[in-house]
């Protein structure tokens, strides 16, 4: 049973950095990536990055491209997500999620993720 516990949420002002981080146990080595997701008020879950485990290669959703990076230390078992110029439309609850290569499936198709930490909020204000 893989666990997955986010923690380096809070709240920021526009403009500012976050990192989050996704803590795996139980794992894991079944799963072949790790990716983050939000879920604002109102607002349907959206992919915002993904890393694969073994390759390290990573995909950042268009709408926080150049802002957000996905990172990884395997000797730790943890994702990492930076935020940096923080907007506040990127308020949201953030949360990691363990998956494996699935045929058919999108990068941040959520059937192909299997696994999802509690989640953490991000509240960004100006």
């Amino acid at each position: 049973q893989v666990q997955l516990v986010e923690s380096g949420g809070g709240s920021v002002q526009a403009g500012g950095s976050l990192r989050l981080s996704c803590a795996a146990s139980g794992y894991s080595y079944s799963s072949d990536f790790m990716g983050w997701f939000r879920q604002a008020p109102g607002k349907e879950r959206e992919g915002v990055a993904r890393i694969v485990r073994r390759s390290g290669n990573t995909y950042i959703a268009d709408s926080v491209k150049g802002r957000f990076t996905i990172s990884q230390d395997n000797a730790k078992n943890t994702v990492y997500l930076e935020m940096n110029s923080l907007k506040t439309e990127d308020t949201a609850v953030y949360y990691c999620a363990a998956g494996k290569f699935t045929p058919g499936a999108g990068v941040f198709s959520q059937n192909a993720y299997n696994y999802w930490g509690q989640g953490t909020q991000v509240t960004v204000s100006t």
